[in-house]
């Protein structure tokens, strides 16, 4: 793809100087005033703009605010005389690439704009990541037809266009970040940066720098400035998982920034300000910490404008077969396995599983039966040790047949061969009592 550069510059000896030196490399477009160069970039694809900071009518800094907001933005360089350096360092701040000072070096110039030619292919390629995501998420990617689900979704759906601030919960497991995601991907956000922190993963003394930043020398190992996630995020969402375990002090930072939009970085004295939608999601029940006096009431309700609760896979049962069989063929593409299908016996033993891992629990599952199989369908032989104990636990009437009972049958059979019939042992393994074991060697004459 060849490139375009627009000159801007109310001097015509020095904009047909630049637009006779760039030539050979690059088509160029030369203009005398802010005015003419929106009207050429409506029509023309204009990869770098080259503007005078200084000009009548519309300046170099005006006409980049204005270049920011197009839907297909280029470059901008800055031309800059003597005493306009300072003026360029705050354009570069609100988006140009980098300015270039009067007299002006060609060769320095080709440099720069080879650099921002390059910045710019990155930007795009960003952009074309960023719309695969939206697309992946604008179509709901929660697998379920329950009512419980769709009423979920159909709340998403509606939340997701908005910037109010949502708290999401649910038990670990259910899909609250898969929730984050497609609310994001979904809104005016979506070309925006998606950050996410998880409190539970830091110490309380390190959460705060991780969320706000800090200055240099802030403590002790702060050896230079560092952005935290609110500043990451600007322009787009953040999502703050496990909520519940973030420290008072914290939280006090937080409810400031919802209150008033801005913050300080640990160390620093300085206001910053961010355009940045919070999303936050915890597996634990807010309302009880704040009875308990470990959460703030105030910021409480300013994170759960809009609430949402995601269901445990035990009270969306009924959807267990049409995840089952998503995870199943998801799996089967990715570690290339032609399996067809699941037997109507694992189908039931999932049924009646309870699923305490919930979706993230069962998709592992499946993982696994996918990788064991040696047939096109999975079967009992492919259960995973540990659903096997699990329903051995549920303890069913072996006088009842069915599936779960031949299962358990088996998987008795198999511990009591490891432990050499060491009936005690098997007992503990399977984690049902000695008594139960000897009456269920007793009926299936084992």
């Amino acid at each position: 793809m060849e490139h375009s550069i627009l000159i801007v510059d109310d001097d015509k000896l020095t904009r047909e100087t630049l637009s006779r030196a760039l030539s050979d490399n690059y088509t160029t477009y030369a203009v005398g005033s802010g005015v003419e160069a929106l009207e050429l970039l409506q029509s023309e694809p204009i990869s770098v703009v080259l503007a005078d900071l200084v000009m009548p009518g519309m300046g170099g800094m005006e006409l980049l605010e204005t270049v920011n907001k197009l839907e297909h933005r280029p470059m901008v360089i800055l031309i800059t005389g003597q005493g306009s350096v300072d003026s360029a360092v705050e354009a570069m701040k609100k988006g140009a690439y980098d300015y270039v000072p009067k007299p002006i070096s060609i060769d320095r110039l080709e440099v720069l704009i080879l650099k921002a030619v390059e910045a710019l292919k990155l930007r795009d390629e960003n952009i074309q990541l960023k719309r695969k995501f939206i697309e992946r998420y604008s179509d709901v990617a929660i697998v379920g037809r329950s009512p419980e689900i769709r009423q979920l979704l159909a709340q998403v759906e509606q939340v997701a266009r908005t910037n109010a601030t949502v708290l999401i919960e649910g038990e670990s497991g259910t899909g609250k970040e898969m929730i984050a995601n497609i609310i994001h991907y979904n809104s005016d956000r979506a070309l925006g940066p998606f950050v996410k922190v998880n409190c539970a993963a830091f110490s309380e003394g390190i959460v705060e720098s991780e969320l706000f930043g800090h200055e240099r020398g802030a403590f002790t190992g702060a050896l230079a400035t560092k952005k935290g996630r609110f500043e990451l995020a600007d322009g787009g969402t953040l999502l703050i998982d496990e909520v519940g375990d973030l420290p008072p002090s914290v939280q006090v930072k937080i409810l400031r920034f919802l209150q008033e939009r801005t913050f300080e970085r640990v160390g620093g004295h300085r206001d910053l300000k961010v355009d940045v939608r919070i999303v936050s999601a915890t597996n634990q029940r807010l309302e009880d910490l704040v009875a308990d006096g470990r959460f703030r009431e105030d910021l409480y309700y300013r994170l759960c404008v809009v609430k949402l609760k995601v269901p445990p896979l035990r009270e969306r049962s009924q959807d267990i077969d049409i995840l089952s069989n998503h995870f199943l063929c998801h799996y089967a593409e990715t570690h290339n396995r032609g399996i067809d299908g699941i037997s109507d016996e694992v189908l039931e033993l999932m049924r009646k599983h309870p699923w305490p891992g919930n979706v993230r629990e069962l998709m592992n599952c499946i993982e696994s039966m996918v990788v064991t199989s040696t047939g096109k369908v999975i079967t009992l032989d492919n259960l995973p040790e540990h659903l096997l104990s699990k329903c051995a636990a549920m303890q069913p009437d072996p006088d009842q047949g069915g599936a779960l009972a031949a299962m358990e049958r088996k998987l008795i059979v198999e511990t009591l061969e490891q432990t050499g019939g060491d009936k005690p042992e098997a007992a503990r393994i399977l984690g049902i009592g000695l008594r139960t074991l000897y009456r269920k060697i007793e009926r299936w004459g084992l």
